[in-house]
C-alpha cells in the first residue's frame, strides 16, 4: 500500500464522523403524496350511428390523432349456435374463414392487409363473432371491404380442413393437461349442464368427424346482416367510409336474427374432485351464478367483487396469499355472457392446505356478508375500478370493446358515461347488501383439481352447505 493510500485510509473514519456530525439533527418529515382529483364520468368520443336496410348497424367513432382506424365486424354467432354434437364448430368455421376468399388465397388476404399497415383477426367466442383489425387511416375504406369479403365469401378450402383439425386437436390436449383448464371445464359443466356455455371443450373424435358440409351449413345459417354491427374508430375519411360499407356489405343477406337462448344454471353446494394423482397443488374453482351486466346491481357486483378477491389488495388475495402464504396468484372473477354471469375464486394452492384454503375463502366471503366494509378500504377499490376503466377504454379497441359489451346487454350509453359516478355511489352497505343477496356459501359449486388421495379427506367438511 503506498504512504498516499495509507493516509486517506487513516483519515476516512475522521471524515465519515465530521459528516455525520454535519447532518441537521432532525431530518424533516416525509411529505404526504397529494390527495387524489375528483373522479370523472367517462367522456364517450362523438359517434355517428346508421343502419343499413338489410339491418347491418354501424357505429362511427371519430377518435385520437393517430392516423389509425380500427375496424371490427361483431356477428352475433358463436358457441350459442353449437348443438351438444357441434361443440367447438363454431371455432372450426372460423378458423377455415382466414384460409382465403372465393377471389383471394389465404396468403393474398394477408398480404393486402400488410400493406395497409395491419393485421386481420378472427375470433370466436360464446355469444360473437369478430372479425377485423387496425390499419392506417387511408386504407380504411379497403380494409371494410376486406372484411366484407372475408365474412361473406369464404373459400373455405377442403385441402386446409385435415391440418386445421390436428391444430384444434393439439389445443384441447395440451388444455386438458392444465388444471385450471380442468377445473374450469367442470365448473361449467356443474353451472349449466345441457346448455352450450357449459360445454368448454370436445371430444377429439368430434373434431376429427367435422365435415366440410357442416362448416358450410354453419357459416350459411349463421351469419347475416340482421345479426351483424360494425365498429369503426379511429382517424378516417367519413365519407369515403361509409360509401364502402354501404358498396361492401348493402347487398348482404339479412339471413336470421340472432339466437337468444340464456341458460338456467344451478346454484348448490356441491364438491366436485378431478383427480390428478402425485400433483403438487390443488387448484380451487369455486363459485356461483350472479346478477348479469343487465341488472341494476351488477355495477355494485363489481365492487364487491373487486374488494372480495378481485384485485391485488384484496380481502382473500391478501388472507392466502400474504398472510397464509398458501398461493401465489389467487384471484376472483365476475364472468359475464348474455343474460348470464358467474362470480368464481380460482386459487391453486399447495397439496396439503386444500381444506384449509377453502376454510380461509369462506371465511372472507362470511365476513363481508356480515359486516359492511371500512369507509377507506371501499374508497381505495374504487378509486382502482375507476382508474382502470378509463384506462381501457383509452384506445381504439378499448372503446370497441366497452360498446360491443354495452350494445350486446342492451344497457345504454349511460352504462359507459356514467359508470365512475355509480362505481363511487356504492357504500360499505351497498357491499355488504350484494355480498348477503348473492354470494352465498351454501350455494357455490366447488371443484378441486389434485390428488384425491391427500384432499378427500380435507373437502367432507364442505360437502355440504355449513
Amino acid at each position: 500500500m503506498t504512504p498516499h493510500v495509507r493516509l486517506a485510509a487513516a483519515l476516512l473514519p475522521g471524515v465519515l464522523l465530521a459528516h455525520a456530525l454535519a447532518l441537521p439533527a432532525r431530518l424533516p418529515a416525509q411529505q404526504a403524496p397529494p390527495a387524489p382529483g375528483a373522479p370523472r364520468d367517462f367522456v364517450l368520443p362523438a359517434q355517428r350511428e346508421l343502419t343499413l336496410p338489410n339491418g347491418l348497424e354501424v357505429t362511427l367513432v371519430p377518435y385520437g390523432e393517430i392516423p389509425k382506424a380500427t375496424v371490427r365486424l361483431v356477428v352475433r354467432t358463436g358457441n350459442i349456435d353449437e348443438t351438444a354434437e357441434q361443440v367447438w364448430l363454431a371455432d372450426l368455421t372460423g378458423d377455415l374463414m382466414q384460409e382465403g376468399t372465393t377471389t383471394r388465397s389465404a396468403e393474398q388476404v394477408a398480404q393486402h392487409v400488410a400493406g395497409m399497415g395491419g393485421e386481420l383477426q378472427l375470433n370466436v367466442g360464446p355469444d360473437v363473432t369478430t372479425v377485423g383489425g387496425e390499419v392506417l387511416t387511408q386504407f380504411a375504406p379497403d380494409f371494410v371491404r376486406l372484411v366484407a369479403d372475408v365474412v361473406r365469401n369464404p373459400a373455405l378450402p377442403a385441402s386446409e380442413l385435415p391440418r386445421l383439425k390436428a391444430a384444434r386437436v393439439r389445443q384441447v390436449s395440451i388444455a386438458r393437461s392444465q388444471a385450471q383448464s380442468l377445473a374450469l371445464e367442470r365448473f361449467r359443466q356443474a353451472l349449466y349442464p345441457n346448455h352450450p356455455y357449459g360445454r368448454v371443450f370436445p371430444a377429439q373424435e368430434a373434431i376429427e368427424g367435422y365435415t366440410l358440409e357442416q362448416i358450410r351449413a354453419f357459416h350459411d345459417a349463421n351469419f347475416g346482416a340482421a345479426r351483424s354491427r360494425l365498429y369503426i374508430v379511429g382517424r378516417y375519411d367519413e365519407a369515403a367510409l361509409e360509401r364502402a360499407i354501404r358498396e361492401a356489405f348493402g347487398d348482404w343477406e339479412q339471413g336470421a336474427p340472432a339466437r337468444r337462448s340464456p341458460p338456467s344454471p344451478t346454484s348448490t353446494r356441491v364438491v366436485h374432485i378431478v383427480d390428478r394423482p402425485g400433483a403438487v397443488q390443488s387448484t380451487i374453482y369455486m363459485g356461483l351464478p350472479v346478477v348479469d351486466p343487465s341488472s341494476p346491481d351488477y355495477v355494485p357486483m363489481l365492487v364487491t367483487n373487486a374488494l372480495l378477491g378481485g384485485s391485488f389488495g384484496s380481502r382473500i388475495t391478501s388472507n392466502i396469499r400474504e398472510r397464509k402464504g398458501y398461493t401465489y396468484s389467487p384471484f376472483s372473477t365476475l364472468s359475464s355472457r348474455f343474460r348470464d354471469a358467474y362470480w368464481a375464486e380460482v386459487a391453486d394452492v399447495t397439496t396439503n392446505v386444500t381444506g384449509a384454503s377453502l376454510t380461509e375463502i369462506l371465511h372472507e366471503i362470511d365476513s363481508l356478508r356480515r359486516v359492511a366494509p371500512p369507509a377507506e378500504e371501499l374508497r381505495g377499490i374504487q378509486n382502482y375500478l375507476a382508474g382502470t376503466f378509463t384506462l381501457q377504454n383509452s384506445s381504439r379497441s378499448g372503446i370497441i370493446s366497452v360498446l360491443q359489451m354495452v350494445d350486446l346487454h342492451g344497457l345504454g350509453e349511460d352504462y359507459l358515461t356514467g359508470f365512475v359516478r355509480r362505481v363511487h355511489a356504492v357504500t360499505p352497505a351497498d357491499v355488504r347488501r350484494i355480498a348477503a343477496s348473492y354470494l352465498d356459501p351454501a350455494k357455490m359449486t366447488i371443484v378441486v383439481v389434485g390428488d384425491r388421495s391427500v384432499i378427500a379427506e380435507q373437502l367432507k367438511p364442505f360437502e355440504s352447505a355449513r
